[in-house]
Parts: structure tokens; sequence; C-alpha cells
């Protein structure tokens, strides 16, 4: 039977609509220009612990496409994660122009909290222009989105068989409306029990339609690229975060954009891990459209150990 809701826990009627859910989203993406290449990011309300990855990475993403001149766009962005940022306080984006070319162009953002750095980002932007064309890798196998279940629902069961085995702040952050929509054909680092192959397939949209800005795109994007990734590198090993079995953290991340593409529109999303070691895991992703067209390439390298019993 499941179990019954703790008191100050969601009902499902209490949920925002999508649409409410995606303004907010927006919102938080959309970075305040404060000077020329300063830029201020507003933090997740409700947020509690440590920031999100994929937040700042999206936010500073955001300052540094608000510096460059139109016409360029974003192709590749490299990321430095150096301490876990506080939800609840804003986060300060310090842009540098370092390179402003006919083609091309290079900006290095530092994001802070209270003069205290927690990431250094470096985006570089190109001019779109016609060139030679290739795909090597092949959109993998998988089932449509339309034949997999939601992934709240998965969650909801996961509650139910092992909510009373979770702190306050898991079951939080498990009943918090997501502005992105993932559904997977497998099992995710956080559903696993025992060991698998380090491969993991999940397609994720926004729950609701964004506006027409490319720029706001890749954002959400880059957001999304921090989901599912560092887990890869644990599914040989069947532990898992949710039952309290392991300690990480994400060190860096890089990422390409090879096309235009819609968020909020189905992308599949395609980990490998072909290494881990040392407590580190290394992991990589690639996110095709519908059509099997590549339209981004991911690389992350996280801490992952162990929990150690107390």
């Amino acid at each position: 039977m499941p179990r019954a809701l703790r008191q100050g826990e969601p009902h499902m009627t209490d949920q925002p609509l999508p649409e409410q859910i995606i303004a907010q989203f927006v919102q938080l993406l959309s970075v305040e220009r404060k000077h020329e290449f300063d830029f201020t990011g507003i933090p997740q309300p409700g947020g509690v612990g440590r920031v999100f990855g994929g937040q700042v990475i999206a936010q500073a993403l955001q300052a540094a496409q608000q510096s460059v001149e139109e016409g360029k766009s974003a192709h590749s962005l490299h990321a430095y994660f150096l301490r876990g940022g506080r939800e609840g306080e804003v986060i300060n984006y310090a842009v540098t122009a370092d390179f402003e070319g006919r083609s091309f162009a290079n900006r290095r953002v530092v994001a802070s909290q209270q003069g205290e750095p927690i990431l250094n980002f470096s985006a570089s932007f190109h001019r779109e222009e016609a060139g030679l064309e290739h795909q090597a890798p092949v959109m993998p196998d998988v089932a449509p989105p339309e034949d997999l279940p939601p992934e709240h629902e998965q969650r909801a069961g996961m509650i139910a068989r092992f909510g009373d085995r979770m702190t306050e702040g898991q079951r939080a952050l498990f009943l918090r409306p997501r502005p992105i929509e993932m559904r997977t054909p497998g099992q995710l680092h956080w559903m696993n029990s025992d060991p698998k192959p380090p491969v993991a397939h999940s397609w994720f949209r926004t729950v609701a339609r964004l506006p027409d800005d490319p720029a706001l795109h890749r954002a959400v994007i880059a957001y999304a690229s921090d989901y599912t990734l560092l887990g890869t590198s644990v599914l040989p090993h069947g532990l898992s975060w949710f039952r309290g079995e392991l300690t990480s953290a994400s060190l860096d991340h890089a990422l390409w954009f090879h096309r235009p593409a819609r968020a909020d529109e189905w992308l599949l999303y395609a980990t490998d891990s072909p290494w881990s070691g040392g407590g580190r895991g290394f992991n990589r992703g690639s996110i095709f459209n519908r059509a099997g067209e590549l339209v981004a390439s991911v690389a992350q390298e996280g801490m992952i150990r162990r929990r150690r019993k107390e």
C-alpha cells in the first residue's frame, strides 16, 4: 500500500500548471545585466542545499550569450566546478571578452557567491556558415517517449516503496515539480541496485512550450545535459545516491552544440562511461533529435565515492 503523504508534502492537486513551471524556469535562466559585463542570476525558488550544477552552467552561458554581438551562436562551452553553490543566494557572473573576430568569439565567465568563485566557465561562439558535413554516432534504437512512463510516475513509485527510509530533503527533492520531463527505457542509477553496463538512455523535453529564442533553447539543453550523466559511471557498481550509498559531485563539464534544436521537443540523451577509478568517473553523452540528427555532444568527469558508514 502506498505510504501516506507526510505533513508538508505536496499533493498532486497542489502542483502548479506546466505553463507556470516553465514561466518560472525561463525567469531562472534569464540573468540580469548589472553592468556591461556583469550579470546576476536569481536563486531557484524554494531551493534547498546545493545549487544544481546545470543551473549554474545555463546561467553562465546566458551571461556569455548576452555579451556577444548578434549573429554568433555558442558552439562549445567548458566549465570547472570549484565549490558547491548555495541555494537561496544570488549568483554573480563576471564576463571577460577575450576575443571578438569576424567568425568566432570567446568569453570567460566566473560565477561567484559573496565574492567566492564557484565556477570557471568559457564559451566559444561562431557565425553560421556552410561547411563539410558528416555524423559518426548513430542514434540508439530505443522505445519512443510515447511508449515510456513519465519520470514522475517512477519517482512516485520509489516514494511509495522507500519513502520511510528517505530524509525530508530527499523527499522534497523527489516531489519538487520539474521543468524538464524525462522518460527512460531502462533504469537510471538512482533506480538501479544491480551492476549493469555503464550505458543509459533518456528522452527529455520541457514540460511546456518555450519562447522562440534559440539562445534560451541552448541554455535549457545545457541545463539538462547535467542530468543522468554522472550517474552513468556508477551503474557497473550497483550503487545509488537514492539509497545513501554514494557521495558525488561534478568536477568539470564540456558541451558542444552541433545544430539548432528545440528543448521543448523530445530529445534523446544517450550516455556512457568508459572509465572510473581513483574516486572519479568519466562520462560521455550524445543528444539526438527525433530525426536521428546529432544535436550536441557532452563530456563530464565527476567525483564518485562510496559513502562511509558512520
